[in-house]
């Protein structure tokens, strides 16, 4: 189960500060992140794979339903401040999954909104 081992840390204030959802169970796919009262609020995250660092992708999506523009995440890291990637209170959706997603991949979801099989999806 190569989702199992994922941890997120979402933080609606830069450096890890305000309001936060901790998601420890990975493979999660979250339509819109209105559903937790957190849409366009996100400005740092903790990302990490506790067994395999490089396995891990997080795609944050401006819009719901995995569409809009996007930023990709690839591998176990800190995130102080998404403003200083042009992204700061501009997510509304996102997929976490337990290994690295090609490019490819990354298109066909923004394309079609379908995440990966082997993810939860949670919508609102």
């Amino acid at each position: 189960m190569a989702n199992r081992n994922l941890r997120l840390a979402l933080w609606s204030g830069t450096n890890f500060t305000g309001r936060r959802i901790v998601i420890r169970r990975g493979g999660v796919a979250v339509r819109e992140l209105g559903a937790f009262q957190f849409d366009n609020v996100l400005s740092s995250f903790r990302l990490s794979n506790v067994v395999q660092s490089t396995q891990v992708t997080l795609v944050l999506f401006s819009q719901t339903n995995f569409h809009g523009s996007f930023r990709v995440f690839r591998g176990s890291q800190s995130v102080a401040n998404l403003g200083s990637l042009n992204f700061d209170n501009v997510t509304s959706s996102f997929v976490l999954v337990g290994r690295r997603l090609t490019n490819e991949e990354i298109a066909r979801i923004q394309r079609t909104g379908i995440p990966p099989r082997d993810v939860l999806i949670i919508r609102q």
